[in-house]
C-alpha cells in the first residue's frame, strides 16, 4: 500500500474519530445542563427530519457551502490562509443587490448578471491579501482579517446610501426585481435552484483542482513552493490566481444565498458563512471531492441545534463547540501520528521483503 494511500485513509480516520469525540463531548454537555437530557439528544439528532420543511432548511444550509467551500479549496490548497472569503460573501450579496434593484433585464439574464458581478466583488475582496502577499509578504491570515471589516463596512455604506428602502423600517435594499430571483424549486422547502448551481460549481472545482495543469500547478505551490518555483512555475501567478478564483466563487455564493432566500438585501453584519466554508474545507482537507459530506455534516448539526434550542433548555451554541472541537482535533498534526507513522514503516518493511524474496 502507497504511502498516499496510507495518508489518505487516516485523514478519514482522523475526521471520522473527531466527530465521535465531539459528538460524545456533546452528548455529556447535554447532560449537565438540560433537565431531560434524553429528548434533548433526540432533538439534536432526529429533529432535522421530522419534516420536509426542516430538510429544506439542512439543503438551504448546505448551498452557500458549496460555493465558498469549493473556493477555500483552491486558495488554501495553493498554502494561502486567506480568510476573505468572509467579506467577499457579504460583498458578492451586496454588489449583487445593487445589480438586482438597479437594472431591469429579461429573466435570466438578470440573474445571470447578478451573479458575476457578484463574484466579481468577491474577487476583488480577496484579491487585497493576494496582492500584499505577494508585494509585501503580509501573511494574508492577518491580512484578510481586516479586509473583512473593510467589506463589511463598506457594504453597509452601499446598502444605507444607495438602495436604502426607507419604507422598510430598518436597514434593508429595495425588494429585488422578480427577473433577478433564482426561484424556488420545491415547494414548501425554501429549496431554490441555486443548490444546482452549486453541485455544478463544486463539479467544476474538483475537475479544475485535480484534472487540470492549472490545479496542479495550484497544488505543487501548496506542497513545496521551492520546488514549484525550482521546476518554473510562475508561483506568484498562481498564487493570485487561486485566490482570485476562490474569492469569486464567494461572492458568487453571496449572490445566489441573498437572491434565492430574501426577497431584499437585510445583512446588518458579517454572516458567518465564509468562515463556514473555510471548517468544512478543513474538514474535507481541501478535497472538493469530500466537500459534500462536510457541508451535509455542518448543515445537519446546525439545524439540530436549532430544532434543540426551541424544544429544550440547550442553547444552538452547543453546535458551534461541536464543529471548533472538530477543527482543533483535525488540524492538530500529531492527533494519531504516532499510530500513523508505524503503519507507513510496516508497509515499507513489508515493501523491502517482498522486493528481497524476488
Amino acid at each position: 500500500m502507497s504511502t498516499k494511500k496510507i495518508e489518505q485513509q487516516f485523514q478519514i480516520l482522523r475526521t471520522l474519530l473527531a466527530i465521535g469525540i465531539a459528538m460524545v463531548i456533546a452528548f455529556v454537555i447535554i447532560c449537565f445542563i438540560s433537565e431531560s437530557p434524553l429528548e434533548t439528544i433526540r432533538s439534536f439528532v432526529l429533529g432535522p427530519l421530522e419534516s420536509k420543511r426542516k430538510i429544506g432548511n439542512i439543503i438551504t444550509n448546505l448551498t452557500p457551502m458549496l460555493f465558498v467551500g469549493t473556493g477555500v479549496c483552491l486558495i488554501f490548497s495553493a498554502n494561502q490562509t486567506n480568510m476573505a472569503v468572509e467579506g467577499g460573501f457579504f460583498v458578492g450579496a451586496m454588489l449583487a443587490t445593487v445589480a438586482a434593484t438597479c437594472l431591469h433585464l429579461p429573466i435570466g439574464l438578470h440573474t445571470a448578471i447578478c451573479l458575476i458581478v457578484g463574484g466579481l466583488a468577491g474577487a476583488a475582496a480577496c484579491a487585497i491579501p493576494a496582492f500584499l502577499f505577494i508585494k509585501y509578504n503580509a501573511k494574508p491570515v492577518v491580512s484578510s482579517i481586516m479586509v473583512n471589516n473593510m467589506c463589511l463596512y463598506v457594504g453597509l455604506f452601499v446598502i444605507n446610501h444607495l438602495v436604502r428602502d426607507p419604507g422598510a423600517g430598518f436597514l434593508a435594499s429595495y425588494r429585488f426585481d422578480k427577473t433577478a430571483r433564482i426561484g424556488e424549486m420545491i415547494q414548501g422547502t425554501g429549496i431554490h435552484y441555486g443548490i444546482l448551481i452549486g453541485i455544478v460549481i463544486l463539479v467544476l472545482g474538483y475537475l479544475y483542482l485535480n484534472k487540470s495543469k492549472a490545479g496542479y500547478e495550484i497544488r505543487t505551490v501548496g506542497r513545496n513552493v521551492d520546488f514549484a518555483r525550482y521546476s518554473g512555475i510562475n508561483v506568484n501567478y498562481v498564487i493570485a490566481k487561486a485566490q482570485l478564483i476562490g474569492g469569486f466563487l464567494a461572492g458568487m455564493g453571496g449572490a445566489v444565498e441573498v437572491l434565492g432566500m430574501y426577497k431584499r438585501f437585510q445583512y446588518q453584519a458579517l454572516t458567518n458563512h465564509g468562515f463556514d466554508g473555510i471548517m468544512i474545507g478543513i474538514m474535507a482537507a481541501y478535497n472538493p471531492k469530500m466537500l459534500p459530506l462536510s457541508a451535509l455534516f455542518l448543515a445537519y448539526i446546525r439545524v439540530g441545534a436549532d430544532c434543540m434550542q426551541r424544544n429544550s433548555d440547550v442553547p444552538v451554541e452547543l453546535a458551534n463547540i461541536m464543529i471548533s472541537i472538530i477543527v482543533i482535533m483535525i488540524v492538530a498534526e500529531r492527533f494519531l501520528y504516532k499510530m500513523k507513522h508505524k503503519r507507513i514503516v510496516a508497509e515499507a518493511k513489508k515493501e523491502l521483503v517482498e522486493m528481497a524474496e524476488v
